[in-house]
């Protein structure tokens, strides 16, 4: 059964932005670029391809359906957020099934999105043909079976949104991956300067009430870093001052919204978040502010951008995303997981990191370096294990482009030319078939010959084996988010002997509060 495509025509900007140029009406998507392989771009390498059929696996039918039209969605959905919550949704099916390919209903169903059929793909075995630019198309889909209005983005498709076989897609990956190459020794510095002071707040909340929230502290430390790392500005120097984290959580609530599940009674979210889209327009003061501060911070990126044949005005909407989206989002979401992974693992753990974080910086004389944090496979192995157990994006989707047959562990399926498929991070990075203890926190996990298992490790769209190219979907940060959470435990550990956290679900990852902070005592 095929899935029409979704596709949002780019509407024209209604905002006021300082050039005075008409926007052109390009496409484009987001990222961020590498620190351990430093920015090093492959422009060559082919997109991942998905491994031809070696076995004789039995072919199978693909079980599930989808109900009667309109019905079978809007009761999926009511599982899927109140009766069952994502995970049991998922799960339920697949154990009805017997089978980690079915057919259902992703949200956010009727009226926002046209057509919310899709397969669904559950293990490490067939997941990765989503990142096969050859078998899938990513155009449009980074939110899945809806797209947020263009509105949101002046007018642009930024390049979240774009496949990689629409010319600018790579204009504007080259970009971004110049804003990393160029900033790129600004950001352990900065990194150390701005988290030193998040913990001074923390160590004053928690002496001053004896509980120190994280979130609110966490996230205008991540904004005022990525701003001082790769725009070189203070915040709290210009017009946005303290703002920015508020001003981003309401704009990405209007493009995520329709997924996300925030607590509210039912009735309320139904009627506001899933019957029809917020209105762009409540949004626009608070995006042009946004969009100003970017403007006036990024001169030398917009003279890159010029060089490459991209305006000014949507290399500015593409460096926003990029920030806000892209690299504030997945700070606001990873480092709270990370906290409250390395919370619930205690003391033991902690004093592990700390002595091997501790020796190694000292071998180096007292500096944070490259080479100095490559000789903490412990830590190393710690992030890459929160990467597993919790990836940041749950939920990757693509468009078959031909008719295609995948193979999950047990069986093989045909998808027709058309289907949208829709991949579950989650139970594909926690695949008993693959990991040993798959749904446990194995902080060694990825020590030794346990580095093979890297190549399962899926957060950045794609293998974390792979280096990102201009020609695939794969993060263009991928190595910077690793490089900036390995910087994370450093300071932490540099900094305490041990902490305590408590940790409660949020819309957007966890909820941390921390609760005990032990002073480095050697």
């Amino acid at each position: 059964m095929s899935v029409s495509s979704i596709t949002i025509p780019c509407l024209q900007p209604s905002w006021r932005f300082p050039s005075q140029k008409a926007p052109a009406r390009r496409r484009s998507k987001v990222g961020s670029v590498s620190l351990p392989k430093i920015y090093a771009v492959d422009q060559s390498s082919p997109s991942v391809q998905t491994p031809q059929r070696t076995t004789k696996l039995p072919l199978r039918k693909i079980p599930g359906d989808y109900g009667p039209p309109v019905l079978g969605a809007l009761k999926d959905r009511q599982d899927y957020f109140y009766n069952q919550g994502r995970e049991e949704y998922l799960k339920s099916r697949m154990h009805r099934y017997e089978s980690t390919v079915y057919r259902t209903n992703m949200p956010p169903g009727p009226f926002i999105s046209s057509d919310p059929r899709v397969v669904v793909l559950l293990d490490g075995k067939s997941f990765p043909v989503l990142f096969d630019n050859s078998k899938v198309e990513k155009k449009d889909l980074f939110t899945g079976t809806y797209m947020p209005s263009t509105e949101l983005t002046g007018g642009y498709r930024v390049l979240s949104y774009i496949d990689p076989s629409e010319p600018i897609h790579q204009k504007l990956k080259q970009l971004l991956f110049f804003l990393l190459k160029y900033r790129r020794d600004k950001i352990q510095p900065e990194f150390h300067s701005v988290f030193s002071e998040l913990f001074d707040t923390l160590e004053k909340d928690l002496a001053a009430t004896g509980r120190a929230k994280y979130n609110d502290p966490g996230e205008q430390a991540a904004f005022n870093f990525l701003a001082r790392s790769l725009y070189g500005v203070n915040p709290a120097n210009t017009k946005l001052g303290q703002d920015a984290p508020k001003l981003i959580g309401k704009w990405v609530l209007f493009q995520l919204g329709p997924v996300l599940n925030l607590g509210l009674p039912k009735f309320a979210e139904e009627l506001l978040l899933r019957t029809v889209r917020l209105p762009p327009a409540l949004v626009k003061a608070d995006y042009q502010r946004l969009y100003d501060f970017f403007y006036q911070s990024s001169a030398a990126v917009f003279e890159e951008a010029e060089k490459l044949g991209i305006s000014r005005e949507e290399a500015c909407h593409n460096l926003l995303f990029a920030t806000c989206f892209n690299s504030f989002g997945g700070m606001k979401i990873f480092f709270p997981n990370m906290l409250k992974w390395l919370g619930r693992a205690g003391a033991t753990l902690h004093g592990q990191l700390a002595q091997e974080i501790r020796t190694a910086v000292k071998a180096h004389g007292g500096e944070i370096t490259m080479a100095a944090m490559e000789q903490m496979p412990l830590m190393k192995s710690v992030v890459y294990e929160v990467f597993r157990i919790e990836p940041p994006v749950p939920v990757q989707y693509g468009r078959a482009k031909q008719d295609l047959v995948i193979e999950s562990h047990d069986a093989a399926f045909e998808i027709k030319e058309g289907e949208m498929i829709c991949g579950y991070q989650p139970f594909a990075t926690r695949d008993p078939k693959i990991f040993d203890r798959a749904n446990e926190f194995v902080p060694d996990r990825f020590i030794g010959d346990g580095e093979k298992l890297l190549q399962h490790v899926l957060w950045s769209n794609g293998p974390e084996t792979q280096t990102p190219s201009l020609k695939d979907k794969q993060c263009v940060g991928k190595d910077f988010v690793v490089f900036i959470s390995r910087l994370l435990l450093v300071e932490l550990f540099l900094r305490y002997d041990t902490f305590d956290v408590e940790a409660a679900v949020s819309p957007l990852g966890a909820a941390v509060t921390v609760t005990s902070l032990k002073k480095a005592s050697f």
